[in-house]
């Protein structure tokens, strides 16, 4: 198999709040370098403060990609089924994954957060056709994390 270049995603998200207790968030990446596909990402969590500063959420995820995206991280040419006794697949576009995640999140002071998350994905279209997920792999993918976010506050007048 070819080693997955480096790379980076750039992109945008709109996040919006329709009651006092749920978000939903949409996200979409281009690929530099590692992949040249569209990532989409749409979530929606439920979320609530069990402590004045802990906050608990969750909800339904579920991940869109181009074919750019698939055959980086998917694909099995020619050359690499014979030299991986995989299935040659050339991917298209599609669903990714659907699933669900929660989140812990600790506010520490008013600029400083962190969060530990759990999430549950089945690859699902283009990714669970793709011969390493069937013949190598498997579409349950369990993703365990923590993150930390600070804020600048730098503001343009």
């Amino acid at each position: 198999m070819k080693k997955v270049k480096w790379g980076a995603e750039a992109g945008g998200f709109l996040e919006v709040y329709p009651t006092d207790f749920l978000r939903a968030r949409a996200e979409v990446r281009q690929g530099i370098r590692a992949h040249d596909g569209v990532v989409a990402d749409l979530a929606v969590d439920a979320f609530t403060d069990i402590a004045p500063d802990l906050q608990l959420s969750g909800g339904p995820r579920a991940t869109f990609a181009t074919s750019g995206y698939y055959d980086a991280y998917y694909g099995v040419n020619a050359k690499q089924a014979a030299a991986s006794g995989l299935d040659p697949y050339k991917p298209s576009s599609g669903i990714q994954s659907y699933g669900a995640g929660t989140a812990l999140t600790w506010k520490a002071t008013e600029n400083l957060q962190a969060s530990s998350f759990l999430e549950y994905k089945r690859l699902a279209g283009p990714a669970a056709d793709s011969s390493l997920v069937r013949e190598r792999g498997s579409k349950n993918q369990l993703l365990i994390g923590v993150s930390a976010t600070y804020k600048f506050n730098f503001s343009l007048q």
